[in-house]
């Protein structure tokens, strides 16, 4: 009974984390186009996010001696990575498919395992990520030699990437007799995300003045400070506070499928925010990404190993048990301790 009660709230916390990523890169891109840098952007929500959480890292400041490796690992990959390349990626191309780019992190995944692992996948799993690539064509339009800014869709794979670390160090954290706190965890990571992209943003050079101004929201003219505060509270430490816990309650494949409601989500809230319309191949191209994701989430390895995931401290994104399994995006997932994201 306790258990069932555990899954059924790793459940609603796995949505949560997945509406909450999926509203980030609606809510930034108006920033971004109102004249903010997209590094900026990232320092604004990785240093807010960080001063939110900086009373849990204090509490949890044991952490640091029992598993800086982790922790390093978490704020540079699953934070500051993701961030910088999934803003990077919307300032350049349409949130959707930036979002559905990222969901080839089931693939990446796979291949890790198959590849360098060396473990055995199944051919379901396999059979998702052949469906997300060619979805993925699709949604890229590849027929036109790629419908969209190469060093977006780039940035995106580099989100994707980034992701996978997500994945796989949430649910690492969480195993054996050392269990990291996820809050812990996450506190940390972006205290470590914020400082290493205080080198990359110099957000000294920031226009503050666009943060008191306004900016362009679905033909509505919204206070800047607003959508940012949305960007750290709600798809920030809302989004990584629930999605993390979520992947130590669950399994990651299962929520890694309740994840794709991220790029669902973001989609949709593009299309009727930002006016971002998809051509129906490229509607039909992202059900096939999420399709391809879902199958390969659902599918474990053969010999039953969550893969990677207990295996190593290092980041290489939804491991076997994420893809074998696979965010993005973003970012819930099945045991302990966004990417995401986005």
């Amino acid at each position: 009974m306790q258990k069932s009660r555990g899954r059924s709230a790793g459940l609603g916390l796995a949505l949560v984390s997945a509406l909450a990523f999926g509203g980030s890169g609606v809510a930034a891109k108006p920033l971004i186009e109102a004249g903010a840098d997209p590094l900026h952007v990232v320092w604004l929500r990785v240093a807010g996010a960080a001063l939110v959480l900086l009373p849990l890292a204090w509490r949890h400041r044991g952490l640091l001696r029992r598993r800086p490796a982790l922790l390093t690992g978490f704020g540079l990959l699953a934070v500051a990575g993701v961030q910088v390349c999934y803003f990077a990626a919307i300032s350049r191309i349409p949130v959707g498919v930036a979002l559905l780019v990222e969901y080839l992190a089931p693939a990446l995944v796979l291949g890790w395992v198959r590849f360098v692992q060396r473990r055995p996948v199944t051919r379901a799993a396999a059979l998702g990520a052949v469906l997300a690539v060619g979805g993925l064509a699709c949604v890229v339009e590849v027929w036109a030699g790629l419908g969209f800014d190469a060093l977006g869709l780039l940035l995106a794979l580099g989100a994707a990437c980034c992701q996978v670390g997500y994945f796989v160090l949430s649910d690492h954290g969480g195993g054996g007799d050392d269990t990291a706190d996820p809050a812990g965890v996450i506190a940390y990571g972006f205290l470590i995300g914020a400082a290493a992209l205080t080198l990359l943003a110099r957000p000294w050079g920031l226009d503050w003045h666009l943060l008191a101004g306004r900016a362009e929201l679905a033909d509505a003219a919204v206070p800047a400070a607003l959508l940012l505060g949305w960007v750290v509270l709600v798809a920030t430490v809302l989004a990584y506070l629930t999605g993390v816990v979520a992947i130590r309650r669950l399994s990651p494949q299962v929520a890694g499928v309740v994840a794709c409601l991220e790029a669902v989500v973001a989609t949709v809230l593009a299309w009727v925010l930002l006016g971002e319309h998809l051509s129906a191949p490229q509607l039909l191209g992202g059900a096939a990404v999420l399709a391809g994701a879902l199958i390969a989430q659902s599918s474990v390895p053969k010999d039953g190993a969550g893969v990677v995931a207990r295996t190593a401290e290092p980041p290489s994104p939804a491991a076997a048990k994420a893809a074998a399994a696979g965010p993005a995006g973003a970012a819930t997932e099945g045991r302990p301790v966004r990417e995401g994201t986005g």
